[in-house]
């Protein structure tokens, strides 16, 4: 069984920062963040997306095995006991290494390499064979189809063991007159050849249209497969043969990567969706999510996605190296040191940007149609959640992103800030790229009735509206601005097209960013993973926020050395 790992966001950015991450078992559905990746891991029941078959053989996968070493994985992988008693085995023999040449000792195995079995030397396929025949006690005479391959001579245990690898498929030739008996066998095939011989992979014959006109049969061994829903693999049948052949017969068997292979195929089959917010991840891009995720990451400290296949900026977190450096929202990230990130996938492009504390990236930098480099210093970035202050008799809240402090605090201290009386509320959001739905719902909470409507996620299995749970903490009678900016994404735009609608609160600023997707993310046994759109949001009034943004009520520019959106937020307020 693959374990699987369900986390819902709604984000599709990475967040090239370190920050931190907490988790909730009883939250489902989490949005927003447009890179912050505060999000939530489900208790799921393990399902069979793949038959997970641990290695059973512990061997180098491109290395050649010795002949001690393929008996101990074959030993392992057909689950022998290894209580064979005092046999007679080469005094060279390691102590640890004892048991395993007993088992063969005692299934007469050592024979196969002579009177002095030298077992550090390499194995080939023919002895790997003849040795899970005998440690099987395969005695039964199988026909001699092996004797038409030039490199079996028949009447011997050699072809006697190809025609039993012939017949339970545990390895097909070459070619049609070639098997490869003297091939040295490495670590992958080995492992391939144990797992076959133990029953670990079944094995399917292809229907006759797929099979090759010069040979007689094909067989086509593939890891069980459970589905969750009623979808089967398109052209699976070719893809599987194209497999097969390539296994049996490329020339150049060490260039033959299978993982490779699988998870081109994995991302081939996402890339066709032509979403940017999903991906297939291999295992050490999911691994780099995951620490992301726990907030791990060191980098630049600044939201990014990929828009039209260009690394785009969507915002540099306050105080971060991005925003020293002078980067700013919608800045195309062309190269990283020198290396275009061009045809780059998203996450390898996020981590050639990415790298250790202390490090400088030369980034190449497209603004508005002009080229410039920005030489940036990696740091460890830790995003604080909120900063209150006041302007007179009017408090201002400013949240950098919607995480859990948000969610637990925040209405504790705008109940502190309701008992000061204000005479109106700043909601500052300029820059922040989300979060947490129920954060996002939180925030909503304090200024509208309960049971408003916050969200609606539309999904294939239907639409939900997400609303209000608290009673409101500060009065309808107190006025509410909120200021926004193309940094302002998700769950930003969650609580402001909300507050806009709900015509509770004045926008101000610039157009948001549009990001209104929710992404669902599976982790895989092999720690690969998948990051998949399942649904969209819209505001409570159903307007499209997806590529669109919110609209401020009054559009004000950000001026270089004054805040004249904060300046025009306290004069509406005062």
């Amino acid at each position: 069984m693959v374990g699987l790992h369900l986390m819902r966001l709604a984000h599709g950015y990475a967040t090239l920062l370190h920050h931190s991450m907490i988790c909730s078992p009883s939250r489902f559905v989490r949005c927003s963040s447009a890179a912050v990746f505060l999000c939530l891991t489900l208790a799921v029941p393990t399902q069979s997306l793949a038959k997970q078959v641990a290695s059973t053989t512990s061997l180098p996968a491109n290395e050649s095995v010795s002949r001690m070493e393929f008996i101990r994985a074959a030993v392992k992988a057909l689950k022998l006991p290894t209580d064979a008693g005092d046999q007679r085995v080469p005094a060279d023999v390691p102590v640890a290494m004892k048991p395993y040449i007993e088992v063969a000792a005692a299934h007469d195995a050592l024979g196969i390499f002579g009177k002095k079995p030298q077992l550090t030397k390499f194995i080939t396929v023919g002895q790997a064979l003849q040795v899970l025949v005998k440690l099987k006690d395969i005695t039964e005479t199988m026909a001699q189809e092996s004797a038409k391959y030039r490199d079996v001579r028949a009447g011997t245990a050699e072809s006697q063991a190809v025609a039993v690898a012939i017949t339970y498929n545990w390895m097909s030739p070459v070619s049609s007159t070639l098997f490869g008996t003297r091939r040295v066998l490495n670590g992958k095939g080995a492992e391939l050849l144990l797992r076959k011989a133990s029953g670990d992979i079944p094995v399917r014959t292809l229907p006759d249209k797929l099979k090759r006109a010069k040979e007689t049969t094909i067989t086509v061994n593939f890891d069980s497969l459970t589905v969750r829903s009623s979808g089967t693999l398109p052209k699976s049948d070719i893809l599987e043969a194209i497999w097969q052949i390539v296994s049996d017969e490329y020339y150049k068997v060490d260039a033959i990567n299978a993982d490779d292979a699988a998870y081109k195929a994995a991302e081939g089959i996402i890339s066709s969706l032509k979403d940017p917010y999903s991906s297939f991840m291999r295992p050490s891009s999911a691994k780099s999510l995951e620490q992301q995720i726990k907030g791990e990451v060191s980098g630049i400290g600044a939201q990014v996605e990929q828009r039209s296949g260009i690394l785009t900026i969507v915002t540099p977190l306050h105080g971060s190296p991005a925003e020293q450096a002078g980067l700013l929202p919608n800045d195309e990230i062309l190269s990283a040191n020198d290396v275009s990130l061009s045809g780059l996938d998203y996450l390898e492009a996020v981590d050639k940007v990415r790298g250790p504390k202390g490090t400088s990236v030369k980034l190449r930098i497209r603004r508005g149609g002009n080229e410039f480099d920005v030489t940036v210093v990696r740091a460890t970035v830790t995003v604080p959640e909120m900063e209150i202050s006041r302007q007179g008799n009017v408090m201002i809240v400013k949240l950098m992103q919607f995480g859990q402090v948000t969610e637990d605090s925040l209405r504790v201290e705008m109940e502190k800030i309701a008992a000061t009386n204000p005479k109106g509320v700043v909601l500052d959001l300029r820059n922040n790229p989300g979060g947490l739905l129920d954060a996002a719902n939180t925030v909503v909470s304090n200024f509208v009735p309960k049971g408003t409507k916050v969200v609606k996620i539309y999904s294939r299995t239907g639409t939900r509206i997400d609303t209000t749970k608290f009673m409101p903490t500060i009065s309808s009678t107190v006025p509410l601005v909120v200021l926004v900016n193309e940094g302002s994404a998700s769950a930003s735009e969650i609580v402001a097209g909300a507050l806009q609608d709900a015509g509770r609160a004045t926008v101000v600023g610039k157009k948001t960013f549009g990001k209104g997707t929710v992404q669902e993310v599976l982790r895989f046994s092999d720690q690969s993973g998948l990051k998949l759109t399942v649904a969209e949001w819209k505001t409570p009034l159903d307007r499209k926020i997806d590529g669109m943004g919110i609209k401020p009520d009054i559009e004000v520019e950000s001026l270089t050395g004054r805040d004249a959106q904060l300046l025009k937020a306290l004069e509406i307020l005062r």
